[in-house]
Protein backbone atom coordinates (compact mmCIF):
# COMPACT_ATOMS: atom_id res chain seq x y z
CA UNK A 1 0.00 0.00 0.00
CA UNK A 2 1.14 3.10 -1.05
CA UNK A 3 2.20 5.53 2.29
CA UNK A 4 -0.02 8.60 2.84
CA UNK A 5 1.12 11.75 0.65
CA UNK A 6 -0.52 14.36 4.39
CA UNK A 7 2.05 11.79 6.06
CA UNK A 8 5.27 12.32 3.63
CA UNK A 9 4.75 16.32 4.18
CA UNK A 10 4.73 15.89 7.98
CA UNK A 11 7.41 13.78 7.72
CA UNK A 12 9.24 16.83 5.70
CA UNK A 13 8.30 18.93 8.35
CA UNK A 14 9.24 17.13 11.14
CA UNK A 15 13.07 16.54 9.49
CA UNK A 16 13.35 20.00 8.55
CA UNK A 17 12.98 21.07 12.16
CA UNK A 18 15.26 18.34 13.13
CA UNK A 19 17.68 20.02 11.04
CA UNK A 20 17.14 23.12 12.30
CA UNK A 21 17.23 22.10 16.27
CA UNK A 22 20.14 20.68 15.67
CA UNK A 23 21.92 23.03 14.05
CA UNK A 24 21.27 25.72 16.43
CA UNK A 25 19.05 27.68 14.00
CA UNK A 26 16.00 26.98 16.00
CA UNK A 27 17.67 27.34 20.24
CA UNK A 28 15.79 26.05 22.94
CA UNK A 29 12.83 27.91 23.89
CA UNK A 30 11.99 28.86 19.89
CA UNK A 31 8.62 28.82 19.48
CA UNK A 32 7.19 26.42 16.75
CA UNK A 33 4.25 28.25 15.09
CA UNK A 34 1.61 26.39 13.64
CA UNK A 35 0.49 28.87 11.33
CA UNK A 36 4.15 29.79 10.15
CA UNK A 37 5.28 26.07 8.94
CA UNK A 38 1.74 25.76 7.06
CA UNK A 39 3.02 29.28 4.94
CA UNK A 40 6.52 28.34 4.57
CA UNK A 41 5.51 24.27 3.84
CA UNK A 42 2.50 25.47 2.00
CA UNK A 43 0.76 22.55 3.75
CA UNK A 44 -2.38 22.12 5.50
CA UNK A 45 -2.64 22.30 9.34
CA UNK A 46 -3.21 18.82 9.66
CA UNK A 47 0.36 17.26 8.35
CA UNK A 48 1.78 20.66 10.09
CA UNK A 49 0.17 19.51 13.64
CA UNK A 50 1.29 16.21 13.06
CA UNK A 51 5.16 16.93 12.55
CA UNK A 52 5.02 19.11 15.94
CA UNK A 53 3.34 15.77 17.80
CA UNK A 54 5.99 13.95 16.19
CA UNK A 55 8.99 16.50 17.89
CA UNK A 56 6.57 16.03 21.05
CA UNK A 57 7.12 12.80 21.16
CA UNK A 58 10.93 12.39 20.44
CA UNK A 59 11.11 15.13 23.35
CA UNK A 60 12.55 17.51 21.10
CA UNK A 61 9.39 20.08 21.43
CA UNK A 62 7.31 20.80 24.28
CA UNK A 63 4.57 22.94 25.19
CA UNK A 64 4.22 26.04 27.64
CA UNK A 65 1.68 27.98 29.03
CA UNK A 66 0.93 30.91 26.70
CA UNK A 67 3.71 30.10 24.39
CA UNK A 68 2.42 27.10 22.69
CA UNK A 69 4.94 24.46 21.16
CA UNK A 70 8.61 25.83 21.84
CA UNK A 71 12.08 23.61 21.65
CA UNK A 72 12.34 22.20 24.52
CA UNK A 73 15.18 22.50 27.34
CA UNK A 74 17.41 19.81 28.68
CA UNK A 75 17.99 20.41 32.72
CA UNK A 76 21.39 19.09 34.01
CA UNK A 77 20.01 16.34 36.07
CA UNK A 78 18.05 15.13 33.11
CA UNK A 79 21.24 15.41 31.10
CA UNK A 80 23.09 13.54 33.62
CA UNK A 81 20.51 10.96 33.66
CA UNK A 82 20.59 10.14 29.83
CA UNK A 83 24.46 10.40 29.60
CA UNK A 84 24.48 7.22 32.00
CA UNK A 85 21.90 5.54 29.76
CA UNK A 86 23.33 6.93 26.48
CA UNK A 87 26.89 5.10 27.70
CA UNK A 88 25.08 1.57 27.97
CA UNK A 89 23.44 2.31 24.64
CA UNK A 90 26.26 3.24 23.17
CA UNK A 91 28.29 0.18 24.48
CA UNK A 92 25.80 -1.91 23.48
CA UNK A 93 25.51 -0.57 19.72
CA UNK A 94 29.52 -1.10 19.50
CA UNK A 95 29.46 -4.83 21.10
CA UNK A 96 26.77 -5.90 18.64
CA UNK A 97 28.50 -3.95 16.06
CA UNK A 98 31.62 -5.97 16.45
CA UNK A 99 29.42 -9.11 16.20
CA UNK A 100 26.95 -8.17 13.30
CA UNK A 101 28.68 -5.31 10.90
CA UNK A 102 28.91 -6.46 7.47
CA UNK A 103 31.88 -5.99 5.74
CA UNK A 104 30.71 -3.35 3.80
CA UNK A 105 29.70 -1.38 6.79
CA UNK A 106 33.10 -1.77 8.42
CA UNK A 107 34.74 0.15 5.03
CA UNK A 108 32.64 2.87 5.88
CA UNK A 109 33.29 2.91 9.21
CA UNK A 110 36.95 3.48 8.20
CA UNK A 111 36.48 5.54 5.63
CA UNK A 112 34.59 7.41 8.52
CA UNK A 113 37.48 7.76 10.79
CA UNK A 114 39.45 9.21 7.76
CA UNK A 115 37.14 11.60 7.43
CA UNK A 116 37.42 12.62 11.68
CA UNK A 117 41.57 12.19 11.22
CA UNK A 118 41.10 14.60 8.07
CA UNK A 119 39.14 17.19 10.23
CA UNK A 120 41.54 16.59 13.50
CA UNK A 121 44.56 17.57 11.16
CA UNK A 122 43.20 21.02 10.33
CA UNK A 123 41.98 21.39 13.84
CA UNK A 124 38.57 21.93 12.70
CA UNK A 125 35.78 21.68 15.37
CA UNK A 126 32.54 21.47 13.47
CA UNK A 127 33.71 19.57 10.77
CA UNK A 128 35.36 16.61 13.32
CA UNK A 129 31.37 17.24 14.75
CA UNK A 130 30.02 16.38 11.92
CA UNK A 131 32.68 13.75 10.92
CA UNK A 132 32.21 12.27 14.62
CA UNK A 133 28.34 11.98 13.99
CA UNK A 134 28.82 10.08 10.74
CA UNK A 135 31.25 7.86 12.83
CA UNK A 136 29.13 6.91 15.27
CA UNK A 137 25.80 6.10 13.27
CA UNK A 138 27.91 4.23 11.25
CA UNK A 139 28.21 1.81 14.37
CA UNK A 140 24.41 2.53 15.52
CA UNK A 141 23.33 1.39 11.57
CA UNK A 142 26.11 -1.42 11.93
CA UNK A 143 24.80 -2.97 14.91
CA UNK A 144 21.73 -4.49 13.08
CA UNK A 145 19.45 -3.18 15.41
CA UNK A 146 16.74 -0.53 14.80
CA UNK A 147 15.27 0.06 17.73
CA UNK A 148 18.64 0.73 19.76
CA UNK A 149 19.60 2.60 16.53
CA UNK A 150 16.75 4.63 16.57
CA UNK A 151 16.66 5.24 20.42
CA UNK A 152 20.79 6.58 20.52
CA UNK A 153 19.49 8.92 17.41
CA UNK A 154 16.57 9.96 19.48
CA UNK A 155 18.66 10.74 22.77
CA UNK A 156 21.78 12.44 20.88
CA UNK A 157 19.06 14.64 19.41
CA UNK A 158 18.27 15.61 22.71
CA UNK A 159 21.73 16.03 23.84
CA UNK A 160 22.23 18.30 21.12
CA UNK A 161 23.36 21.63 23.04
CA UNK A 162 26.17 20.95 25.40
CA UNK A 163 27.48 18.82 22.13
CA UNK A 164 28.29 21.19 20.17
CA UNK A 165 30.45 23.00 22.35
CA UNK A 166 32.66 19.54 23.09
CA UNK A 167 35.02 19.63 20.49
CA UNK A 168 35.99 23.37 21.12
CA UNK A 169 37.85 21.97 24.62
CA UNK A 170 41.52 21.54 24.78
CA UNK A 171 42.77 18.26 23.24
CA UNK A 172 39.15 16.36 22.88
CA UNK A 173 39.55 16.32 18.86
CA UNK A 174 43.17 14.65 19.19
CA UNK A 175 41.83 12.25 22.38
CA UNK A 176 38.49 11.73 20.88
CA UNK A 177 40.51 10.24 17.34
CA UNK A 178 42.38 8.45 19.75
CA UNK A 179 39.58 6.72 21.12
CA UNK A 180 37.67 6.66 18.02
CA UNK A 181 40.87 4.37 16.20
CA UNK A 182 41.05 1.61 19.57
CA UNK A 183 36.88 1.34 19.00
CA UNK A 184 37.74 0.63 14.70
CA UNK A 185 40.58 -1.74 15.73
CA UNK A 186 38.08 -3.96 17.95
CA UNK A 187 35.46 -3.72 15.46
CA UNK A 188 37.16 -4.80 13.44
CA UNK A 189 38.74 -7.30 14.63
CA UNK A 190 35.43 -8.62 15.73
CA UNK A 191 36.19 -8.18 19.60
CA UNK A 192 32.48 -7.69 21.17
CA UNK A 193 34.25 -6.86 24.73
CA UNK A 194 36.71 -4.86 23.36
CA UNK A 195 34.37 -3.00 21.33
CA UNK A 196 31.77 -2.18 24.52
CA UNK A 197 34.82 -1.38 26.76
CA UNK A 198 36.44 0.81 24.23
CA UNK A 199 32.45 2.59 23.35
CA UNK A 200 31.80 3.18 27.19
CA UNK A 201 35.65 4.56 27.86
CA UNK A 202 34.69 7.40 24.44
CA UNK A 203 31.28 8.30 25.86
CA UNK A 204 32.57 8.51 29.80
CA UNK A 205 35.48 10.43 27.94
CA UNK A 206 33.24 12.45 26.66
CA UNK A 207 31.18 13.29 29.68
CA UNK A 208 34.21 14.20 32.07
CA UNK A 209 34.32 16.77 29.19
CA UNK A 210 31.17 17.99 29.18
CA UNK A 211 31.19 18.03 32.97
CA UNK A 212 34.16 20.31 32.49
CA UNK A 213 32.30 22.47 29.84
CA UNK A 214 29.35 22.32 32.19
CA UNK A 215 31.24 23.88 35.56
CA UNK A 216 33.01 26.68 33.80
CA UNK A 217 29.61 28.28 32.74
CA UNK A 218 28.22 31.01 34.68
CA UNK A 219 26.79 30.69 37.71
CA UNK A 220 22.87 30.25 37.57
CA UNK A 221 23.42 29.50 33.73
CA UNK A 222 20.73 26.58 32.57
CA UNK A 223 22.25 24.40 30.09
CA UNK A 224 19.79 25.33 27.49
CA UNK A 225 17.82 28.38 28.61
CA UNK A 226 14.43 29.62 26.66
CA UNK A 227 14.97 32.71 24.96
CA UNK A 228 12.92 35.82 26.65
CA UNK A 229 9.45 35.09 26.03
CA UNK A 230 8.04 38.08 23.52
CA UNK A 231 5.87 40.33 25.50
CA UNK A 232 2.32 40.35 25.16
CA UNK A 233 0.31 42.08 22.73
CA UNK A 234 -1.47 45.16 24.37
CA UNK A 235 -5.20 44.89 24.79
CA UNK A 236 -7.24 46.71 22.63
CA UNK A 237 -8.42 50.34 24.07
CA UNK A 238 -11.42 49.97 26.14
CA UNK A 239 -10.18 46.52 27.42
CA UNK A 240 -7.23 48.48 28.69
CA UNK A 241 -9.01 50.77 30.11
CA UNK A 242 -11.07 48.22 32.42
CA UNK A 243 -7.50 46.67 33.07
CA UNK A 244 -6.23 50.39 34.51
CA UNK A 245 -9.63 50.80 36.54
CA UNK A 246 -9.37 47.40 38.27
Amino acid sequence: MASSPRINLSDKIREALEAEIVSGKLDAGSRIDEQELMDRFAVSRTPAREAILQLMSAGLVTTLPRQGAVVATLSLPEYIAMLEILMELEGLAARLAARRMPAAQRKQLQEAHGACQRAAAQDDAEAYGQANRVFHEIIYDGSLNEVLARQLRSMRLRMRHPQRALFDRPNRIRNSLAEHQTLLEAIVAGDEDAAYRAMTGHISSGGNVYADAIASMPAGRALAAPRKPEAPAAPPAGRRRAVEKA
